[in-house]
């Protein structure tokens, strides 16, 4: 068996639509025929082609890639955080519905997570208790909500719920940093995106968050968890020799790579084989972020192709695991 836990849809979401959420700038789908373009109000933001919003072409490309389940995420300039919450929450619930529609062409193929109002704590954990009863296997959010990262007290809250919930949650980089920095060649996806991972993971480690949450708490991070495993020893060594940095972190910053997981999509059999040494297997997750360029082109051809994974690492890392987070 191979599930892929990260990949991208966005639904056929029309102007006016989204017009309800922001008319200048919330996401909407131009489509014509197999090609597409995800707008920004007027202004083009994406090109993208029809597998991220047609059901049909999604099992196709299931097929083509070997796959038995994919679960599939919002875009994540669908989150709409910036918005009033009057407004934020029908567009979420609006979504979480389109994807529920997608994923009933094959459910036992396609899941889906949904997406919450995480700028409203009380609201974000209702929809996401609406969304689980509705059928949705989790919760994707992002890495952090204006400039709250997850340690901040309402996020933990939220974590908390969806703890006490048994809803499992992937965290998914957006609304990177350093913009204004990074004008060209995609730069905000190739050094912010990873570093916005590796801020969310160690704003839960250093902050002491991982010694009020729940055990049971099911967190995945998005990409393989960014920079974090390279440079966890330069965290390890900060904690040893800086009081600071063990203010609120009462253990080693490694001692809690068992409190989350990660998926596979690092593209490299080198960063793989250090991200299996530092999470161990039974913590990576196949995840493609398919069906974008940036993606896994042959999907868990990194896993299943890697000289040092024996074969029941490799079995764990497709299927295994996914199946025991997600309870598939």
């Amino acid at each position: 068996m191979k599930i892929d836990i990260h990949s991208h849809f966005f639904p056929t979401i029309s102007q006016e639509e989204a017009a309800r959420l922001n008319p200048e700038r919330a996401p909407w789908l131009h489509t014509e025929g197999r090609r597409g373009q995800i707008m920004l109000g007027d202004k083009p933001f994406r090109p993208v082609h029809d597998v991220l919003w047609d059901p049909v072409r999604r099992l196709e490309h299931l097929d083509e890639q070997g796959l038995d389940i994919q679960v599939m995420c919002a875009t994540p300039v669908m989150f709409g955080y910036d918005q009033p919450i009057e407004r934020a929450l029908p567009w979420a619930q609006l979504m979480n519905d389109r994807a529920v529609e997608m994923a009933a062409h094959a459910p036992d193929r396609l899941k889906v997570l949904a997406q919450v109002p995480l700028q409203d704590i009380d609201a974000a954990c209702r929809e996401a208790s609406r969304a689980k009863a509705c059928g949705h296997i989790g919760v994707q959010i992002g890495n952090h909500v204006g400039d709250n990262d997850l340690d901040h007290d309402g996020l933990v809250t939220f974590l908390h719920h969806c703890a006490n919930e048994n809803i499992p949650l992937l965290v998914h980089p957006w609304d990177m940093m350093g913009r204004e920095r990074m004008k060209k060649w995609m730069l905000p996806w190739l050094v912010a995106m990873p570093a916005e991972t590796q801020l969310g993971i160690l704003s839960l480690i250093l902050s002491g968050a991982f010694e009020t949450l729940p055990e049971s708490l099911r967190l995945c991070f998005a990409h393989g968890g960014g920079g974090f495993a390279f440079l966890l020893g330069r965290v390890d060594n900060a904690w040893r020799h800086r009081d600071i940095v063990r203010e609120d972190c009462p253990n080693l910053p490694s001692s809690y790579v068992k409190r989350f997981y990660v998926d596979s999509a690092v593209f490299d059999q080198r960063s793989l084989k250090l991200l299996v040494d530092v999470m161990g297997t039974d913590r990576v997750m196949l995840g493609s972020d398919a069906p974008f360029p940036l993606g896994e082109q042959q999907i868990g051809a990194g896993v299943l192709e890697h000289p040092a994974l024996s074969e029941s690492d490799k079995h764990r890392i497709v299927a295994g695991n996914a199946r025991e987070f997600f309870g598939l």
